[in-house]
């Protein structure tokens, strides 16, 4: 499944309008770093998105790569998920969704759940500050790591006696 190119673009105008509002200067570098996310259904961490934009623009440093998407961050642009102990993941559907993250490959993926949404957790943080939005990480076994992992019956059966 591919993003339209309308939405990308939409994404990158709403990057141009921030980062002017901002005063922010507008890199060429800036400009394909928050592309290559705008872009991407995958949730890249920043490596991946040095790796992918590195191959474009040799002269990209890893540090800019860091810096403009915190920058996008800052500028609510992009939103974070996976723990910060781990390879922070970056996602630019602002849109309210929740993730599915899978245990065996890494694999983020969009969903949406009525069911998710209409959680009342007020009451359960309340003692820790108040609650503007919720947000749902579903960490599971995707299907393609599922039939990965399952025994073979061809093999099976080659193997008894």
């Amino acid at each position: 499944m591919k993003l339209p190119r309308s939405e990308v673009a939409r994404r990158l105008e709403g990057f141009e309008a921030a980062a002017r509002a901002a005063r922010v200067k507008l890199t060429h570098q800036r400009l394909e770093i928050f592309r290559e996310v705008a872009a991407s259904l995958e949730h890249p961490d920043a490596e991946t998105v040095f790796r992918s934009v590195k191959a474009r623009m040799p002269t990209v440093s890893l540090d800019t790569v860091y810096r403009t998407l915190w920058l996008a961050k800052d500028l609510g642009l992009l939103s974070t998920l996976g723990p910060r102990h781990e390879s922070v993941r970056f996602d630019a559907n602002l849109s309210h969704h929740h993730h599915f993250v899978c245990l065996g490959c890494g694999q983020a993926r969009d969903f949406e759940s009525e069911e998710l949404d209409s959680l009342d957790v007020h009451e359960a943080v309340e003692m820790y500050g108040r609650a503007t939005a919720t947000h749902v990480e579903v960490r599971g076994i995707c299907n393609n790591c599922e039939k990965a992992a399952a025994p073979n019956p061809r093999s099976e059966a080659r193997r008894r006696p």
